[in-house]
């Protein structure tokens, strides 16, 4: 079956029944113009945040189960008002949870991730001329438990589907016109560009850019399944996401990111002994607990701090354990700052530049913004910082590396 687009729309995009059907209205345009339509939908906006506040009205540390039969009950009214939405518009449409569609996943709840997708019966609908709806952000486990896939997991669903189902495209729309150089909500002049690399997509989403969810770039790339992110508010062409070309390797540094949405653990005076990191990092996993950055001191009194990053939602979580951790070891507590930052330059071009880490840190400097933790890769580079200092920090960097105005490179 040819000519499936699947669309995803966020929560902004539906945030009350007249954004709704803005949206129906769009959907039924694509089709009427001949396209065979899915669409995945978040909650409405707010309605998750909402419901993780319920939860910790009764509870600091609720069960991830039934965390999961909670929030996935956003996405049933969303997808389910579409679907009255297109109806009122004269077309047949009808919705799904992720666990109707197929969508199967590991156990590892409010983190699941996608083993397989049985598109069977989205394409028996689609031979029905129907739009197809599916819930966003959740699936089912093996074991038939309900299972989310974190947050932004509902671009995850979408790209999923684009790929089992084969689609021509996976089109991404939020409440911004496309990827900007850095979000234009902190800097004013920030540029949309016009194209970027898988690659420095899933690193700008990874450190913070929150217009895509990472493991969905991830997939993406993986499989080169067209990316699309637009505006739900106009037509405008947005920003493609696409294999490395060698116009995007001549631009040194694509854009800034800054995530405030992480926080710094420290095992204090850790016995420096051969297996003792290795326990620290096989405990977290164990726990599902993700880890981002790592620094650990050099021994000077056969004992060594270790510090690590994670995100500010596994706070509570990550610090209970790390004690417990500590405890076993033998080590001397645990401390914790969560007012922290992570600023961020990401580019292909940084794979044959010299150069980019002394203009960062410079710019850095120039604001007197001091930097607690590094870390690199080919293509980006990440300081922690004081959380009070982010916007001066990407404002800054953002200034250092010109990103306001489009690079003109010609080609040899």
């Amino acid at each position: 079956m040819r000519n499936i687009v699947v669309q995803k729309y966020g929560g902004s995009s539906v945030a009350n029944t007249g954004r709704i059907q803005d949206v129906a209205r769009r959907i039924v345009k694509f089709k009427r113009l001949g396209y065979k339509m899915v669409v995945v939908v978040s909650a409405l906006g707010g309605t998750t945040d909402k419901l993780i506040e319920l939860s910790r009205q009764i509870t600091k540390y609720p069960s991830e189960r039934e965390m999961d039969m909670l929030v996935s009950t956003g996405e049933q009214i969303s997808v389910s008002l579409l679907a009255m939405a297109i109806h009122k518009l004269g077309e047949e449409a009808i919705s799904f949870t992720g666990s109707q569609v197929g969508i199967r996943t590991d156990s590892s709840h409010t983190k699941a991730r996608i083993i397989d997708v049985n598109a069977t019966k989205i394409l028996k609908e689609l031979e029905k001329n129907r739009i197809v709806i599916v819930a966003g952000f959740q699936g089912v486990s093996l074991k038939q438990e309900i299972t989310t896939l974190g947050r932004g997991g509902s671009d995850v669903t979408a790209v999923a589907l684009a790929k089992s189902l084969n689609a021509s495209v996976c089109e991404i729309y939020t409440d911004v016109d496309g990827i900007y150089t850095a979000d234009p909500r902190i800097v004013k002049n920030a540029r949309k560009l016009d194209k970027i690399s898988y690659e420095e997509m899933l690193e700008l989403a990874s450190l913070g850019a929150q217009v895509m969810q990472p493991r969905s770039i991830e997939i993406a790339g993986r499989f080169k399944i067209p990316l699309h992110v637009r505006s739900s508010f106009n037509d405008k062409k947005g920003t493609v996401i696409s294999e490395e070309v060698k116009m995007m390797e001549k631009v040194v540094v694509s854009g800034v990111t800054v995530n405030k949405n992480e926080a710094k653990i420290t095992i204090c005076d850790v016995p420096d002994k051969p297996g003792a990191a290795a326990h620290i990092f096989k405990v977290l996993a164990d726990k599902n607990i993700n880890i981002d950055m790592i620094i650990q001191n050099i021994s000077r009194t056969g004992a060594t701090d270790v510090s690590f990053t994670v995100n500010r939602d596994d706070l509570l979580k990550t610090i209970r354990t790390a004690k417990e951790i500590s405890d076993k070891i033998g080590a001397e507590g645990v401390t914790s700052d969560d007012d922290i930052a992570k600023v961020s330059v990401v580019g292909i071009g940084m794979k044959t530049h010299a150069g980019v880490a002394a203009k960062m840190f410079t710019a850095l400097a120039g604001k007197k913004i001091n930097i607690g933790m590094i870390s690199t890769s080919e293509i980006k580079i990440s300081c922690v910082i004081s959380r009070k200092k982010a916007q001066d920090a990407v404002k800054a960097l953002h200034k250092a590396f010109n990103l306001s105005k489009k690079a003109i490179v010609k080609e040899r």
